[in-house]
C-alpha cells in the first residue's frame, strides 16, 4: 500500500514479479487510460474451471531475451490503440514494482513491437499518491548491461536468432503482425521498419540504411518487404538498397516492381506463354471506341494500372458506359488497361499463395452479393479447395516469370481453362490463414531460415 507521495519519471525500470520479469523499462503516459506490456504467442486455456492466458514477454529491447508468462485473465475489453483503431485485449492483474514500492495493476496483452518501449503505465495505474515528473527520467537510475543479464540468468530462455526486419507502413495489420509473432517465437529478433521513416545512404565505400533521426540499420539479415501500391517507388528503392548491402531480401526490388504494373506483369506472363484474360492499353482517348471493340466488346473490365484488393476496378455492362468511364479516367491522366470480362467465372477466382517455387496453400474466393470482384476486402467470401495439377503449375510458371518468391496468384476459370488474373506481391494471410489453417506465417519464417542456412537453436542460461 503506497502511503507516502512517490515521485516518477517519464520512463521508470519496473519489476513484475508475479510474471518473473525483473526488469522492463516502461513508458509512463497519463494522457493513456491503460496499461499495456508488448505480449505474443498469447494462448488462453482453462485449469479447475479458472481461465488463464498464457503469453511471451521479450523485455530488454536488442536482445532475444524471452519470458514465457502464465496470469489468470481477469477481462477481455474493447480497447483504443494508439493508432485510433479498436481491439479486443485480455487483461490481467499482476503486481509492479519500481524501487521499493509495490502495487497492483491491470495490464492489457497487446502488440507493441513497433513502439518505443515495451511496457506502457496509463493513468488507471497511478493512484493519488504517485506523482509524475514528465521532465524527468529514470529516477531510480538505469540499468548496465550486465546487470539486466544478472536479473535474466534464472528462469529465463535465451535465444540465439536472426535479426529479420518487415519493411512496410502498417504494424496493426493482421499479416504485419502475424508475421512479426511467428519470427519471434522462433527465437528471432523481429523488427518493425515503417518505410517513410527509412533513408538511404549511398557509398561505394559504406552504403547505410538509417531509421528515424539517425538509427543506423547495420545488423540485419532479411528483410520481408510489404509495400502499398501508393509506395512502390520509395518502398522498392528501398528493396534495392538492402540489395546492395548483401541483406537477403524475400523479393527482390525488380520482381515488385514487375508485379505492381498490371500491363508490364500480364505482358511478362503471355511472353512466358502463361493464359491471361484478353487485354488491350491505350493512351490516347481518341482509340476508346477502337480498344473496346478489340477486346471483343462488352461487357468489359477496367483497371488502373496500380490498383491493389480490388480497388480501382470497374465492370462496365454497356459500350456506353466503358468509354464514359475509360474517358473520365484518361481525363484524370490515369493509366488504366482494358480487359474481357469472364461471365463463366460467375464471381469466382482461385488465391494460390506460392513460397519458394511450391503452392503452400489455396482458398475458393467468391463475390459477395451484387458484386463481380472476389476480394476478400470488398465482402468476398473464401472456402478451401483443392486445386488441380493445371493451376497448380500456372501459379508456380507466373511467379517464376515475374521473379517473385512470396506471392499470391489469382486465377480464374474461363471456358478456354484457367487464366492467371493478377500477381501479388505481398499477399494477404488474414483470410488464407484462417481457410486453410495453415501457419503461414512460421512457413515464411522458415524459408528464411532455409535461405540463410540457419539453424533454429535454443540456449538455456
Amino acid at each position: 500500500m503506497i502511503t507516502k507521495k512517490f515521485i516518477l519519471g517519464s520512463e521508470e525500470w519496473c519489476d513484475l514479479p508475479q510474471l518473473k520479469i525483473p526488469a522492463v523499462k516502461a513508458k509512463i503516459d497519463t494522457g493513456a487510460k491503460t496499461s499495456s506490456i508488448h505480449a505474443v504467442n498469447i494462448n488462453p486455456f482453462e485449469q479447475d474451471g479458472i481461465p488463464y492466458i498464457s503469453f511471451d514477454v521479450y523485455p530488454i529491447d536488442n536482445t532475444s531475451t524471452c519470458v514465457k508468462c502464465v496470469a489468470p485473465i481477469k477481462d477481455k475489453r474493447l480497447i483504443k490503440s494508439s493508432f485510433g483503431d479498436k481491439q479486443l485485449r485480455y487483461v490481467i492483474s499482476t503486481t509492479i514494482k519500481i524501487e521499493k514500492r509495490s502495487w497492483e495493476i491491470e495490464l492489457t496483452l497487446s502488440n507493441r513491437r513497433s513502439m518505443g518501449y515495451k511496457m506502457l503505465i496509463g493513468k488507471e495505474a497511478i493512484s493519488p499518491e504517485i506523482l509524475i515528473d514528465p521532465n524527468s527520467s529514470l529516477l531510480f537510475g538505469d540499468k548496465t548491461i550486465l546487470k539486466i543479464n544478472k536479473l535474466y540468468k534464472k528462469n529465463t530462455m535465451r535465444k540465439t536468432g536472426l535479426h529479420i526486419a518487415l519493411l512496410a507502413s502498417n504494424p496493426a495489420l493482421y499479416s504485419n503482425r502475424r508475421i512479426i509473432e511467428a519470427g519471434e517465437n522462433r527465437g528471432h529478433k523481429m523488427s518493425f521498419l515503417n518505410i517513410k521513416q527509412c533513408y538511404m545512404k549511398l557509398d561505394n565505400n559504406l552504403s547505410e540504411v538509417h531509421y528515424r533521426g539517425g538509427k543506423i540499420l547495420n545488423d540485419i539479415d532479411a528483410i520481408i518487404p510489404r509495400i502499398r501500391p501508393s509506395q512502390t517507388f520509395y518502398g522498392c528503392s528501398l528493396v534495392k538498397h538492402f540489395e546492395t548491402m548483401n541483406i537477403f531480401t524475400v523479393n527482390k526490388s525488380d520482381a515488385i516492381r514487375n508485379s505492381r504494373d498490371k500491363l508490364y506483369s500480364l505482358q511478362c506472363l503471355q511472353e512466358q506463354g502463361i493464359e491471361v484474360p484478353v487485354s488491350g492499353f491505350a493512351n490516347s482517348p481518341v482509340e476508346t471506341n477502337d480498344l473496346i471493340e478489340m477486346i471483343g466488346g462488352s461487357p468489359l473490365v477496367i483497371k488502373l494500372l496500380q490498383g491493389a484488393q480490388g480497388r480501382g476496378v470497374v465492370l462496365a455492362e454497356t459500350k456506353k458506359a466503358a468509354e464514359s468511364v475509360i474517358n473520365g479516367f484518361k481525363v484524370l491522366k490515369a493509366n488504366l488497361l482494358v480487359q474481357e470480362f469472364i461471365k463463366e467465372a460467375d464471381g469466382e477466382d482461385i488465391r494460390c499463395f506460392v513460397l519458394n517455387g511450391k503452392v503452400i496453400s489455396s482458398i475458393k474466393r467468391s463475390a459477395a452479393e451484387g458484386e463481380f470482384r472476389a476480394n476478400l476486402h470488398l465482402g468476398g467470401k473464401a472456402t478451401k479447395i483443392s486445386i488441380t495439377r493445371e493451376a497448380r503449375s500456372i501459379a508456380i510458371k507466373a511467379c517464376k516469370a515475374l521473379g517473385l518468391d512470396v506471392a499470391g496468384i489469382d486465377i480464374i476459370n474461363s471456358s478456354r481453362g484457367p487464366l492467371v488474373l493478377e500477381v501479388n506481391s505481398s499477399p494477404g494471410l488474414e483470410g488464407i490463414e484462417a481457410i486453410s489453417q495453415k501457419d503461414i506465417a512460421s512457413m515464411l519464417i522458415e524459408y528464411i531460415e532455409k535461405s540463410l542456412k540457419y539453424k533454429n537453436k535454443l540456449k538455456y542460461v
